[in-house]
């Protein structure tokens, strides 16, 4: 199936090779880079190939992209030598998004993030939420 792409958006050019920024992983579907505003020592976004909004617009048919995000997320970490117990995984919820494409934060240590990072990324907040938040909420569409 043909990826959707919108040339005007930053993820689908950085996953189209039209940026220099450095990937951590990639494969068909997906890309792992640094965040360029890291708010702890290992900061990492996952992203999709596919031009998807944000993680609202999933369907029930697309829950198994949350489950890969988390482990490609966690894989990462973990490669990176971070503390699989002190990290934090989510998503901004609409319309606390600086990047209209499906992301996912992941971070390590959590607890040496400064107030703004604790703000910013506090789970299941209006702004931040949990992979297990969005595969709830999907479970839950009719």
């Amino acid at each position: 199936m043909e990826k959707r792409v919108d040339s005007k958006c930053v993820f689908c050019n950085i996953c189209n090779g039209d940026s220099e920024t450095r990937l951590l992983y990639q494969d068909e579907d997906y890309i792992v880079f640094k965040d360029i505003r890291p708010y702890a020592e290992h900061h990492y976004l996952v992203v999709t190939k596919d031009h998807i909004p944000d993680a609202k617009c999933l369907t029930k048919e697309q829950i198994g992209i949350v489950t890969t995000l988390k482990e490609l997320g966690r894989k990462v970490l973990e490669e990176a030598g971070a503390d699989l117990s002190d990290s934090r995984f989510g998503f901004h919820w609409p319309p606390f998004h600086t990047v209209s494409h499906l992301h996912m934060h992941a971070i390590s240590p959590a607890s040496k993030m400064g107030l703004l990072g604790r703000i910013i990324f506090r789970p299941d907040s209006f702004g931040f939420v949990t992979p297990e938040y969005v595969e709830r909420r999907i479970r839950a569409q009719s």
